[in-house]
């Protein structure tokens, strides 16, 4: 984080609304979202598509950071992905037609962060167990399951957008 003297969103208390076990979902994704907004602050904009050294570009980032968490949440309704989703999932760390600003994807993400914060809120802790379908081949996973493994992988890229953002501005 910028900001070393900040407590960590898990340490601030329970979120409001949200059930007792998935506050730890929550926190990280809360906590995801202050790590990325604050290190994209004046980030170069010609620097967003750059692969060093071959790794994921921060733009493929930011995209994937909303992305699995639409993808992973809609599972956890137990619903399938929408052509929409399949398509913005192909193009996931391509250079867009449409030439999106640091500030649109953070943008994206902000508001996909909030979408899970409100389906963790409106989950029944009961539910938590049920079965869920993961893709085409509708792997075996729960509720609990995706949400923790979202939140797990959020973390995974933002640990992954920092290294990849601090390289590029040298």
């Amino acid at each position: 984080m910028a900001d070393n003297h900040k407590t960590e969103v898990w340490l601030r208390g329970p979120l409001e609304g949200v059930p007792p076990l998935l506050q730890p979902v929550a926190h990280a994704l809360l906590q995801a979202r202050e790590e990325v907004n604050d290190l994209m602050v004046d980030f170069p904009e010609i620097l967003l598509w750059v692969k060093p050294v071959g790794m994921a570009s921060p733009g493929f980032h930011l995209q994937h950071l909303a992305g699995v968490l639409d993808r992973l949440f809609t599972y956890a309704k137990g619903e399938a992905l929408t052509q929409h989703q399949l398509t913005k999932l192909s193009l996931e760390g391509k250079m867009p037609e449409i030439n999106y600003s640091v500030i649109t994807l953070l943008e994206i993400f902000n508001r996909q962060v909030d979408e899970a914060i409100k389906q963790l809120s409106e989950t029944d802790e009961l539910i938590l167990t049920e079965k869920r379908g993961v893709g085409r081949a509708q792997l075996p996973s729960t509720v609990i399951g995706l949400y923790t493994h979202a939140a797990e992988h959020i973390m995974r890229h933002v640990g992954q957008l920092l290294v990849t953002a601090r390289i590029l501005r040298g």
